[in-house]
């Protein structure tokens, strides 16, 4: 008898386990037939425990809800990537959010290494406020154009910038507004404005 007792306990666990898995490959099936209301219910159940595991490796909150969008963006756009025989729907999920919080580390420390081998006048142009982005373009007409650049810049350099531009925040506003550290701030700032010069050359003339 106490054996019997000994072992129920785990019986039950393993047969909850299957009994989630068999839910979790129910919502990722009529996922694939484009149900909104098992896509939002797979969200539910793993978002918070994938936020949990991206913050560990990026260490940034508005980033790790980036991973964890993109990664149940891609769930929905192709469920069908889910391969029951190499494992569970919540070690596939959570492969994915790791798989890109790693890429998105290794962005930021390349963004990082490129800041640091700008040349140091470059540097120098950009300081903790935002007048110094905005010093050259006060008319509407320049205003256009520096839209226009905007737009030509990666997301997450042209994010800081119309913060810095449009909102006329400090460097450091705009890292305590988005979570990221303000060394990543500044880099994304130095890489922006440098390719930003390019098209905005004809300014200083």
């Amino acid at each position: 008898m106490s054996a019997i007792l000994t072992q129920h306990p785990r019986s039950t666990c393993v047969s909850t386990r299957e009994r989630l898995d068999a839910d979790d490959l129910l919502l990722v099936q009529r996922v694939g037939g484009r149900d909104e209301d098992a896509f939002r219910g797979l969200f539910a159940r793993y978002a918070p425990t994938a936020k949990s595991l991206a913050l560990r490796v990026v260490r940034q909150p508005q980033l790790a809800e980036e991973i964890v969008q993109e990664a149940f963006l891609a769930v929905w756009r192709n469920p069908e990537g889910f391969d029951p025989e190499r494992g569970s729907v919540k070690a596939w999920l959570m492969g994915m959010v790791h798989h890109r919080a790693v890429d998105a580390v290794r962005r930021e420390e390349a963004n990082r290494r490129r800041a640091e081998d700008l040349a140091p006048g470059v540097r120098e142009e950009v300081s903790d406020h935002a007048d110094d982005v905005v010093a050259q373009v006060g008319r509407p007409e320049e205003q256009r154009l520096v839209r226009a650049a905007l737009a030509g810049l990666p997301a997450e350099q042209r994010d800081v910038l119309e913060m810095m531009y449009f909102d006329g925040l400090s460097q450091t506003q705009v890292a305590e507004k988005t979570g990221l550290p303000l060394g990543t701030v500044k880099s994304r700032t130095l890489l922006g404005m440098r390719r930003m010069r390019v098209t905005l050359g004809g300014l200083e003339r």
